[in-house]
């Protein structure tokens, strides 16, 4: 996939794998479903098990912005490209 301002990255694009993953999706009854749409999700990928397992933890946090009833909204589910991860 290209980057249109790779000048604007925090960390270099690298071309090493990026087997691990973290698997972003709407809980069924959030009502954003209907606007992106109910199959709508976003994958963010890393190198290691480590760095997919420090993101989802930072991911899947509760803020310090939280109110008190406060529930997350996303679904974080982790994902794993075998073919990449194994080296098939």
């Amino acid at each position: 996939m290209a980057t249109q301002s790779a000048h604007n990255l925090r960390q270099p694009q690298s071309e090493a794998p990026r087997p691990y993953g973290v698997r972003v999706s709407l809980k069924s009854n959030d009502p954003f479903r209907r606007v992106l749409g109910p199959d709508w999700h976003r994958v963010h990928w890393y190198p290691t098990a480590e760095a997919r397992d420090a993101a989802l933890a930072e991911m899947s946090r509760r803020h310090e912005y939280s109110r008190g009833k406060d529930a997350p909204a996303l679904v974080f589910t982790k994902v794993e490209n075998l073919a990449q991860s194994r080296g098939l």
